[in-house]
C-alpha cells in the first residue's frame, strides 16, 4: 500500500535538467520532482509520493482528500 497525498504547486523550476516544483501542503512547502506529471502547472493538484509527483487531480478532490486528513490529526479540537 503507498500513500499519496496532495499538494498545490506554487513554482516550477528547472533542477539539473529535471522538472521539479515546490508543493504546497497546507502550509508546508516541499520540494518534489515533476517529470512524471508535464501537463501539471502552478496552482494546480498533484498526488505526491515519495518525492515525486505521480497524477495530477481535480481542485475539488484534492481539498476533499486534505480535509480528511486533517480530521485524522490526533489530539485535534473537534467542533
Amino acid at each position: 500500500m503507498c500513500l499519496g497525498v496532495p499538494g498545490r504547486i506554487v513554482r516550477i523550476a528547472d533542477q539539473n535538467g529535471i522538472r521539479m516544483g515546490d508543493v504546497d501542503f497546507g502550509g508546508i512547502t516541499r520540494r518534489a520532482c515533476l517529470a512524471y506529471v508535464p501537463e501539471a502547472g502552478v496552482g494546480d493538484y498533484v498526488v505526491i509520493h515519495a518525492g515525486f509527483g505521480i497524477s495530477k487531480v481535480d481542485a475539488r478532490e484534492a481539498r476533499r482528500t486534505l480535509k480528511l486528513i486533517e480530521e485524522l490529526e490526533p489530539n485535534k479540537e473537534r467542533s
